[in-house]
């Protein structure tokens, strides 16, 4: 009959190299704990950090969002208020320019028909008759 081999023996390293073994890892543990917390520490921190950023942030957009509301108000009041003026200086232009007309028909003169070949503007003598006031060949006064 074949005897069984002998079962493998396990050799254990002595009791003094186990607690130099288990007093490194402990300490690396505490190391990693530390580590760990230091690591939170500082994403705390950035998370405030940009939290705070945020607000910052957000306030200074509020800022520019009601500057720039006020500046639309306010242009858009001065835009009405020059469209009122531009309006104001048409009527008084168009005021200005009947009353010169009229003037004009006042002190006699007239318009000139598109249809007549006429040399100038013409306006009537103390009798009622028509005259040229510029003459085109030599540059002369009104005729009588």
């Amino acid at each position: 009959m074949a005897s069984d081999p002998p079962p493998p023996t396990t050799i254990l390293p002595p009791l003094s190299e186990k607690k130099e073994n288990v007093i490194p890892i402990s300490s690396k543990i505490t190391e990693i704990s530390e580590s760990r917390q230091e690591l939170l520490n500082k994403i705390q921190n950035l998370k405030q950090d940009l939290q705070s950023w945020r607000s910052k942030l957000d306030n200074q957009v509020k800022v520019y969002r009601d500057e720039l509301s006020e500046l639309k108000k306010t242009l858009n009041v001065e835009v009405d208020q020059l469209r009122l003026d531009f309006q104001e200086l048409r009527i008084n232009l168009q005021q200005q320019q009947e009353e010169v007309t009229d003037s004009l028909k006042n002190l006699g003169l007239k318009d000139i028909p598109a249809e007549t070949d006429a040399d100038g503007p013409q306006v009537e003598n103390k009798e009622g008759k028509e005259v040229d006031l510029v003459k085109e060949d030599n540059g002369e006064g009104a005729k009588s």
